[in-house]
């Protein structure tokens, strides 16, 4: 098994990773062929063993990705999270900077989305009035 803090408290198998963090197995096994989440550790068999960590970092790809963010932006995102925890100094500065930008692109987004919701209720709303100005059946 890997050492570190990565490998803290208990170990799990990627299907209850994937149950507990909302995303399929097929998912989570594709993050890792495309280096975005590596599990802590393998069991004795070979089979996948995750941390809560891992789930963590499971979360924010999950996050990350209605958003519209790419495989590059969601691995480097991840990247300035863990060095966070160890940075100081100028090169904590920097990464802060790097956290505040990705902030600030998801918060863009999450707009975008919501106007994109607004107009889509919209239609619905007037698909809705027009099905009951020709009689349909209530919605």
């Amino acid at each position: 098994m890997a050492a570190g803090n990565r490998t803290e408290g208990r170990l799990m198998q990627i299907g209850e990773a994937a149950e507990r963090v909302g995303l399929s197995i097929r998912t989570i096994r594709h993050y890792e062929d495309v280096g975005l989440i590596v599990p802590s550790a393998r069991s004795d068999g070979g089979f996948r063993l995750y941390t809560e960590p891992d789930l963590d970092r499971l979360a924010v790809v999950k996050r990350m990705k209605p958003l519209g963010f790419t495989l590059d932006e969601m691995r480097d995102l991840l990247a300035v999270l863990d060095a966070l925890d160890t940075a100081e100094g100028a090169d904590r500065a920097a990464l802060l900077d790097r956290l505040g930008m990705f902030h600030a692109a998801a918060t863009a987004r999450v707009g975008a989305l919501r106007d994109q919701l607004a107009t889509a209720e919209g239609f619905a709303d007037t698909l809705r009035d027009r099905l009951h100005q020709h009689g349909g059946p209530p919605s």
